[in-house]
């Protein structure tokens, strides 16, 4: 699938839905994602987010990009080195602007995307 992640990972800006922890209702949001080292990924500046906490508790995502409505699975990424690498890719070098590099690494939210 790395090639159609190539293709999907042209489209910066996608909506995911999540679902409530609480209640179980989907929940919609525009976010940015990235292909790092052949990974989609999902993260954010420090602080906590309701999507982070609604895939803690039910890992199962919808992405919809391109027109799609694409099933998926969220890992958090929790590795301090592969939390670096995406940190310190190219992509995602606007990250690197709002905050110092260990605190992205230590407080950020992440999760890969797998479908």
């Amino acid at each position: 699938m790395s090639n159609d992640l190539a293709d999907l990972a042209r489209h910066k800006t996608i909506d995911i839905t999540t679902y409530g922890r609480s209640s179980g209702r989907p929940r919609r949001i525009e976010i940015w994602w990235f292909l790092v080292d052949g990974r989609m990924v999902i993260t954010g500046t420090p602080g906590p987010r309701d999507w982070l906490a609604n895939v803690r508790q039910n890992p199962e995502i919808m992405v919809h990009v391109d027109g799609q409505d694409l099933k998926a699975t969220a890992r958090e990424i929790t590795d301090a080195e592969a939390r670096r690498l995406v940190f310190t890719h190219p992509d995602t070098r606007w990250y690197s602007t709002q905050s110092e590099l260990d605190r992205l690494v230590a407080d950020s939210p992440m999760i890969e995307v797998i479908f």
